[in-house]
């Protein structure tokens, strides 16, 4: 696969640390495209070993408005099935430019162990050092021995590690979008990490047309009806939760894209000083990046006030934790003292609602800030699975009908010369819904 990829597909062994090595058949892309589509067949490929698969979507990493996405697809402890995890943020990135379009993970690694992605390698290392350190501690660590700020760390806490069934991967050092308990499955594996750093380039076919075109989309998506606004609490006015906006504003000190997406739906909650004071802070770190809208919601929910919620946000976020899940066990549980829940995250567990679907619902399940002429489960599925294909940011996929179907199968055949069509899409996106 000469365009839009590193050509490379690797199956490594975490028993052993061999990898095998083949080419990204050109065959497989004109049927499947990419992404979650891709993922799920080589889940199938290699369903005898339980694998979890890392891989993007064909337009991840592109000039192409909203392409962060890469993605881990896994069989959910929660459900038992097969599903897609969203890799967002700078990783998604970074992973399509390490010299892996895909990386098939077989078995189960002898001892705590990281996986290290990078220019066409994927090594397992022995991790001891790292096994029972929250988060932050494994970030810091990781970043620190190889010398780089630039590595992006898909870790999991000490949550995993007991077995929790809220433990979640987290994003460096901020919640991800693990709604499946894939925490819990990496540390099943003695995975504590997937480090990732992305050095590599990508050929385009049509360069030109298809830079021209992405400047043109660009124009237009900045045109749409979320032009001006940004953040935690135009994301929530726009879900119809304006209240939720409202209690969590005064603590948010800016927002934040992910790569290449134009709307900054990450905000940061300042706990710990003025959140208007824009200088560095004393604190090593005064407060939690909101990457999880929905999980943050449903703190608010537990009748928690701002600080208490962003505090305990930023204690799932170092423990492992998925906040929306913990939120929803607390609720059925009576918790809901912040300070009470926080002292006992470690005994915290217990049955949670499946995700219904192969996709995380940490994407809001309606359009947002944008009419689509359509709305409702399945087409919150079919727009899901074309973000998952293509490689687009879940979140923006659901405020951007300027990147229509037919727009995105354009820029796929622009990129690529392979004869992509809305038809091949149709056909991806019934193999992963069915």
């Amino acid at each position: 696969m000469e365009f839009l990829s590193s050509d490379n597909v690797g199956v490594l062994d975490l028993a052993t640390g061999e990898v095998s090595e083949d080419e990204l058949a050109e065959d497989l892309v004109a049927e499947k495209i990419g992404g979650a589509a891709i993922n799920a067949y080589l889940y199938e490929q290699h369903q005898d070993a339980d694998p979890v698969v890392l891989g993007s979507g064909l337009l991840t990493g592109t000039l192409v408005p909203g392409t962060s996405l890469g993605l881990m697809s896994a069989k959910s402890p929660l459900t038992g099935a097969l599903c897609h995890v969203p890799i967002v943020q700078y990783a998604g990135m970074e992973l399509k430019y390490s010299g892996f379009d895909y990386l098939v993970l077989r078995g189960k690694a002898p001892e705590p162990s990281l996986v290290w992605i990078h220019d066409g390698i994927a090594d397992v290392e022995p991790a001891g050092d790292l096994w029972g350190q929250d988060v932050w501690q494994t970030v810091d660590a990781i970043r620190s021995n190889m010398g780089d700020e630039m590595i992006q760390v898909l870790a999991v806490g000490p949550a995993a590690e007991r077995g929790s069934s809220l433990a979640a991967v987290m994003n460096n050092f901020w919640p991800g979008a693990d709604r499946f308990a894939l925490g819990k499955a990496l540390a099943e594996r003695n995975i504590k990490a997937i480090a990732i750093r992305g050095m590599g380039l990508l050929e385009v076919a049509e360069d030109e047309d298809f830079v021209e075109r992405c400047v043109e989309l660009l124009a237009k998506v900045k045109e749409g009806a979320w032009a001006g606004k940004q953040g935690f609490a135009d994301l929530a006015e726009a879900m119809g939760r304006p209240e939720a906006g409202g209690w969590l504003q005064p603590l948010i000190h800016r927002s934040r894209a992910s790569f290449n997406v134009p709307f900054a739906y990450n905000s940061f909650a300042m706990i710990e000083g003025d959140p208007s004071v824009l200088t560095e802070p004393d604190i090593d770190e005064p407060g939690v990046l909101v990457s999880d809208p929905l999980g943050a919601m449903a703190l608010q929910e537990l009748g928690l006030g701002a600080a208490e919620a962003a505090g305990l946000l930023r204690d799932c976020a170092k423990d492992g934790l998925d906040a929306a899940n913990l939120a929803a066990l607390c609720q059925a549980q009576g918790k809901t003292d912040a300070a009470a829940i926080s002292a006992a995250l470690a005994d915290i567990d217990g049955e949670v609602a499946a995700p219904s679907g192969p996709f995380s619902p940490w994407a809001p399940a309606q359009p947002l800030l944008a009419d689509f002429g359509e709305s409702g489960d399945a087409w919150w599925q079919r727009r899901q699975a074309v973000a998952y294909i293509m490689g687009l940011d879940p979140i923006f996929a659901l405020m951007s009908p300027e990147l229509s179907e037919e727009v995105l199968v354009e820029m796929a055949a622009l990129g690529t010369e392979l004869d992509i069509t809305a038809e091949t899409l149709d056909q991806a996106v019934s193999s992963l819904l069915g």
